[in-house]
């Protein structure tokens, strides 16, 4: 179970929810972001990953992350974590499967700005059973406030993730965007989701991360 007591270990805003920011770089306000879930996203998903070990990059999704780096856009996962609220395993855990998932990234010359991740669900207990809550996915709230915390333009972002609910959430959060991992491809008003891997679509994905670059007055 997760422990009250690692609110003062970790990067903790409140009980069941990660804010952290990661690295210096420094972004002008106003600027678009790359959001991407996690685990099924940018780590292949082995359920609720608890054991740094077993932590395995989907392949291409480092140049993904790395075409952001050199837009100068900041890049910002967006995590839902019910195994902690679940009782599977608490922030330790998560702190060291993240932080290989970091250094993973970190060695193909690619470097996430911010982390967040939501552990209420309404199957867990104490402080983390919360039904509904606005942190997490498909509520908006965790790109709310990586927004708040980085002055993003959100409305010019885009984010990928492997389920619906991370679409929603940014179509929720005012994006106009999505790339869904082996997913539909859908256009509804004022949101439009794009499927990645289908139809191979990956340099479809990298133009849409230069064009923010390039609307952000980057080279």
């Amino acid at each position: 179970m997760a422990d009250p007591a690692t609110s003062g270990r970790y990067p903790l805003a409140e009980p069941g929810l990660w804010v952290e920011r990661v690295g210096s770089r420094v972004f002008s306000a106003g600027t678009p972001a790359l959001f991407l879930d996690r685990d099924g996203t940018i780590n292949l998903d082995t359920g609720y990953p608890d054991d740094p070990g077993e932590i395995v990059l989907r392949e291409d999704i480092a140049a993904v992350i790395a075409a952001a780096n050199r837009a100068g856009i900041p890049v910002v996962i967006v995590t839902n974590q019910s195994g902690i609220a679940r009782g599977y395993y608490g922030w330790a855990d998560f702190a060291a499967v993240n932080g290989r998932v970091l250094e993973l990234l970190g060695a193909e010359n690619a470097f996430v700005d911010m982390v967040l991740a939501c552990a209420y669900h309404e199957a867990g207990s104490g402080r983390l059973a919360m039904s509904d809550d606005p942190m997490r996915k498909p509520n908006p709230g965790m790109l709310l406030e990586a927004a708040k915390h980085l002055g993003l333009d959100l409305q010019r972002s885009l984010i990928v993730g492997d389920k619906p609910a991370d679409m929603e959430a940014g179509q929720r959060a005012g994006l106009s965007q999505g790339w869904l991992v082996d997913g539909q491809a859908a256009v509804q008003p004022d949101f439009t989701v794009r499927s990645w891997r289908d139809h191979g679509d990956f340099d479809g994905l990298l133009a849409a991360i230069a064009a923010l670059g390039a609307v952000s007055g980057e080279p």
